[in-house]
């Protein structure tokens, strides 16, 4: 197993890319404490190692050493992560090549300029905006029938072109921008929802309203500069202190340069509770028998705030195999994890391979369709139909009794394959 330790200053997205291949691979990487960005990579030690003072850089626990994002993170992967097959392997270079030539030259020259690392140039800005588009396009085209970028497994070539797409989602695409894309949206969001994703990015949270140009921004970078050219051999106390250290020299750094935005509230927090405790339904689900659990639902449910809801997946006819279909469904339920507080569905898939659909019962707190409530929420809500179902009807006590106990068949015939729950 490989292990060693990484070089790097914080939030940068080529780092990420190792940091999240060891996660899946159980390689132990270490990252360097005492690095500072502008001092510890000009240090004749590390110069020795890397002659190009560049990071991320990895040393190897056996004192080999590495650089360039993609062939650390190839080292410290596994044979998943890196290909089954020379095709496969193959593919992988290629998005590595794609991310590095297509995507980040276009997404820097749009978003480096709005955060004053960059001369603001109308044309350059505008050009780079089409090709990012184009870009978008591409992979919106090749993501509809896919899950992921290469075979049907995570690799990482997902992996490499999410974290070079990082900055793009988090500081530009707002919802009307990422609107036309919702292959690549629910793509992203499976990548950096993974439990090994999060565990180093986080809770990644896409961005509300796109950055706006601002003259001062660029005059304030440029200050700061002109600073650290004149600074004395001593350290200066404070903030200035921490200036120095900002990543502010190279572009790839400009993600360390980000301030946080900050963490948006969860809109069910501003509707009434009611009498329907969600918590205490999901330990009786969990804990009973269906045939408990569906009378206590019952029982318990509060009409008056809460609300039932039928959805079905537009289409069907681009369903292949079977496991592929669950990754769907578990890829929606990682994307809405805000909405778990307040909310339950079972979905179901029905059939076999290149035979089946896609449906399931939702139970959230208020009236209308939850989805448009946050825009983080709306990833994958518009491949589906969705109806709001009559409570008191007896035919919707059916509908649940099904989804609830993962019963019968679709409206076709089609049989019950398998579900999942979201709670």
């Amino acid at each position: 197993m490989a292990s060693g330790t990484l070089y790097t200053y914080p939030e940068n997205f080529r780092a990420y890319k190792a940091l999240i291949a060891a996660q899946f691979s159980g390689a132990k990487v270490k990252v360097a404490q005492d690095f500072v960005f502008g001092e510890t990579n000009k240090s004749e030690k590390f110069l020795a190692k890397f002659p190009l003072g560049k990071v991320p850089a990895f040393e190897t626990s056996n004192g080999k050493y590495i650089t360039e994002s993609n062939a650390i993170a190839y080292y410290v992967a596994n044979d998943q992560l890196r290909g089954k097959t020379d095709l496969e392997r193959a593919e992988i270079i290629q998005w590595f090549s794609f991310a590095d030539s297509e995507i980040l030259p276009a997404s820097s020259a749009w978003i480096f300029p709005l955060l004053g690392i960059m001369p603001y140039n109308k044309q350059t800005v505008e050009t780079a905006k089409e090709d990012v588009k184009k870009v978008l396009a591409h992979l919106n085209t090749y993501l509809l029938t896919r899950t992921y970028l290469v075979g049907e497994r995570l690799t990482l070539a997902d992996i490499s072109v999410a974290m070079t797409l990082l900055s793009l989602y988090q500081y530009i695409l707002e919802p009307s921008l990422r609107k036309p894309y919702q292959n690549v949206n629910r793509w992203f969001q499976t990548i950096v929802n993974q439990p090994q994703s999060i565990a180093v990015l986080g809770t990644f949270k896409m961005a509300d309203k796109t950055l706006e140009f601002d003259p001062k921004k660029y005059a304030e970078s440029q200050g700061k500069n002109a600073k650290k050219d004149k600074k004395e051999k001593e350290p200066k106390k404070g903030t200035e202190t921490k200036k120095e250290k900002e990543p502010a020299e190279e572009l790839d750094a400009a993600e360390a340069a980000l301030a946080s935005e900050p963490k948006s509230s969860n809109p069910f927090d501003a509707m009434p509770k009611g009498t329907f405790d969600f918590d205490d339904f999901k330990r009786f689900y969990s804990n009973e028998d269906e045939a408990k659990s569906v009378p206590y639902f019952w029982e318990k449910f509060d009409p008056q705030n809460y609300s039932i809801w039928f959805c079905e997946y537009k289409y069907p006819e681009e369903l292949t195999k079977t496991f592929m279909s669950c990754n769907l469904i578990s890829g929606m339920y990682q994307r809405l994890d805000k909405m778990r507080k307040a909310a339950f569905a079972s979905v179901c898939l029905f059939g076999t391979d290149n035979d089946s659909t896609i449906s399931g019962i939702w139970v959230w707190r208020g009236q209308e369709l939850a989805f448009k409530l946050c825009p983080d929420w709306q990833i994958d809500y518009e491949s589906y139909n969705w109806s709001k179902l009559d409570a008191s009807d007896a035919k919707t006590k059916e509908l649940v009794k099904q989804y609830f106990c993962w019963t019968g068949a679709d409206k076709n015939g089609r049989e019950f394959n398998q579900g999942k729950i979201f709670k």
